[in-house]
């Protein structure tokens, strides 16, 4: 009797004879939880004629294992078995799951799966600047001299790991007569006839390779080089000592041996300090001189033969003509024959007989001055190997650099011309900041806030002379500009004409300096305050009603000495008049005073056509026939005769006429506007 499906995977999961490996204990695990899903009634052996089916079962079908997303296919782990039962998954640590994801198992059908191949590296990024190095050489004849028959040429072979490339580089030898360099390009070179190229693995120490017909010996690598062909598995050979070449090894013993003199001859000199120069940078500092100034220099001083050469230092656009050098290399004397001053230097040069003492390594110390050629020029610094010359023969070891750079001046404190007295000393002082002056910059939002804001204040002068006693100005602070304008109202029969005595202008307070000047401002001015206007002193009487207002909205900004002097003010506004035999006293401005001015407002508006209607329509708002209106009716009416009130004249009338601060008596102001 056969077997069920599940009887036999368990079978073969637990071992039989036609599966040598034995016991999987993965296998077994698989084979248990299949035999319980088709066998539900636990406790029941699995046996044939025990098992039991559900035959209300119709689906047999086997969930997808396989979906899409993202458009790309995806495996999914079942979650349910054939007919739709419920799988149990076992949850695997995770060293089982890794055991499970390394082992290869051999499937009962079918042959196992190939693993998956490893990431795939370019050769060019992973040998990238990987270079393998060669020491090698190679013999060639020289047919056409009896001195040598052959010569050793050494030569580096280079090996690019990334593209399997070869080159081949002959060192420079000095004065060798031989182009050397660069032998044979970068290319992958050919090793035999049937067109195969060179590897890495056929290359080694102690070994000769042909290329082009010449034949290298390879006898020595790099560190890098053994190491790598050691990790592939290459066992290289033991290095050999590179070959050297007869004829010049033959050259570099002396023919002919000689005894050298003690002293120090020019020839030893010559061979000893070739190419070796000592370097100086120095200063030559002729600021004394007119046009004079302060340039940088290289001294140059040749040890093979005691020379000195000058040159120049050029930096970027400094308007020189480029001109390397300041004196050319030659000798420089240090001392002269007593004789030599009058020899022509500039036509014959000058030989040992006019010198006594020549310049020489031991004279050109950091740190102090030299004068060459009658130009002194001082040294403050050298190059490192002027240093270890220096240390070497001399022992000086101590040779600073000097700091000579150029310390700015402090700048310079600019200072404004004295005030010349023309105009506002902010429009003088613009001449002195730029070419063309600008007009200097206001406070708009302090013009703006305070347009058309006046305040006015009645003044006397203050003068020894008799005349000036008895004048009187009208005083107009501007608050938007912080100007000051005086009027005085013209006086009939006085002998002064009124009339503009100041236009407006800010005035300096008079214990202000010129170069920090003060102007006046609103807190300066109050009943009883004197204001000195240019040398003329002025003491302020009265102020409007605005001004009232103003101070008491700013009273922040004043002393208490002005604050009491307009409470007294309004207190003398607020006592009631005297009365004499029942009839009101009135303290009204001067007669004299009121007179004048509308005698002059008159003669303003002598072109002026004026209604003769002004004074009845004052009284037919004047109901009692007191010969007051209250100032909203006044300034009503004076708006529908279209009167000028915004001139000064006429405003100071109307201040005469104020009779407190709702009452205008208009009595004397249609006066002024009567033919």
């Amino acid at each position: 009797m056969a077997l069920p499906w599940s009887c036999r995977a368990a079978q073969n999961a637990a071992g039989s004879p036609g599966n040598p490996r034995g016991p999987n204990p993965t296998r077994v695990v698989a084979a248990r939880a299949a035999a319980m899903v088709s066998n539900p009634v636990h406790g029941l052996p699995f046996l044939p004629g025990t098992s039991f089916k559900d035959l209300t079962k119709t689906a047999f079908h086997r969930s997808q294992t396989l979906g899409y997303r993202n458009g790309y296919a995806v495996v999914r782990r079942p979650t349910v078995g054939i007919g739709g039962n419920r799988l149990q998954v076992n949850q695997l640590s995770q060293a089982d799951l890794d055991e499970l994801a390394n082992s290869i198992p051999i499937l009962t059908y079918g042959q196992p799966r190939q693993a998956p191949p490893a990431a795939f590296i370019p050769a060019h990024v992973a040998f990238d600047k990987k270079v393998l190095k060669f020491d090698a050489y190679f013999q060639e004849d020289v047919p056409m001299s009896t001195e040598e028959h052959y010569r050793i040429r050494q030569v580096h072979i280079y090996y690019y790991l990334e593209d399997d490339s070869m080159s081949v580089i002959e060192p420079v030898v000095e004065n060798s007569g031989i182009p050397q360099g660069k032998l044979i390009k970068r290319q992958r070179l050919s090793k035999n006839d049937r067109g195969d190229h060179y590897h890495w693995k056929d290359l080694n120490r102690g070994i000769n390779i042909t290329i082009y017909g010449k034949t290298f010996r390879i006898v020595d690598c790099d560190k890098f080089t053994q190491v790598f062909l050691e990790s592939q598995g290459i066992e290289l050979n033991p290095p050999e000592k590179m070959a050297l070449d007869p004829y010049t090894e033959l050259r570099k013993q002396p023919l002919r041996k000689y005894v050298t003199p003690k002293d120090f001859d020019q020839l030893k000199q010559f061979l000893t300090f070739d190419k070796q120069v000592l370097r100086f940078y120095a200063i030559w500092d002729d600021t004394d001189s007119m046009f004079g100034e302060c340039r940088t220099y290289i001294i140059h001083y040749y040890l093979m033969d005691d020379t000195v050469e000058i040159r120049e230092v050029h930096e970027r656009n400094d308007g020189r003509d480029p001109f390397p050098l300041l004196m050319n290399r030659q000798r420089m004397p240090k001392v002269l024959v007593e004789n030599a001053k009058n020899f022509p230097r500039c036509v014959l040069e000058i030989s040992d007989k006019e010198v006594l003492e020549w310049y020489t390594a031991k004279d050109f110390i950091v740190g102090k001055p030299l004068t060459i050629l009658g130009r002194t020029f001082f040294i403050y610094d050298c190059d490192p190997f002027t240093r270890q010359y220096y240390q070497e023969k001399f022992g000086v070891s101590d040779l600073p650099r000097i700091d000579m750079s150029k310390k700015e001046p402090p700048p310079m404190k600019q200072e404004l011309p004295p005030y010349n007295g023309f105009g506002l000393i902010e429009d003088s002082a613009q001449n002195c900041f730029a070419l063309i002056p600008k007009a200097p910059q206001k406070d708009v939002i302090k013009m703006l806030m305070n347009e058309n804001k006046v305040l006015r204040y009645l003044a006397t002068l203050e003068s020894p002379i008799p005349e000036d006693k008895d004048r009187q100005f009208v005083l107009s602070y501007f608050l938007a500009t912080d100007m000051i304008s005086i009027f005085e109202p013209p006086v009939r029969n006085s002998g002064i004409i009124g009339g503009k005595y100041l236009g407006k202008t800010k005035v300096i307070k008079p214990d202000s300096s010129v170069e920090n000047p003060v102007y006046y401002g609103p807190s300066d001015f109050f009943i009883g305050a004197v204001i000195d206007v240019f040398g003329h002193r002025f003491v302020i009487l009265d102020t409007d009603d605005y001004v009232l207002k103003y101070m008491e909205s700013n009273a922040a900004q004043y002393s208490p000495e002005a604050l009491l002097s307009i409470q007294n003010r309004i207190q003398k506004q607020e006592a009631p008049a005297p009365e004499l035999d029942g009839q009101r006293v009135e303290e009204e401005p001067g007669v004299q005073d009121m007179e004048a001015l509308i005698d002059t407002i008159q003669k303003q508006l002598k072109d002026r056509p004026c209604s003769d209607n002004i004074r009845e329509a004052f009284q037919i708002y004047d109901k009692e026939a007191s010969g007051y209106v209250d100032r909203e009716t006044f300034f009503k009416i004076c708006g529908s005769f279209q009167l000028p009130v915004d001139d000064s004249l006429i405003k100071e009338l109307i201040r005469m006429c104020s009779h407190g601060e709702d009452k205008i008596d208009y009595y004397n102001f249609v006066r002024a506007f009567s033919s």
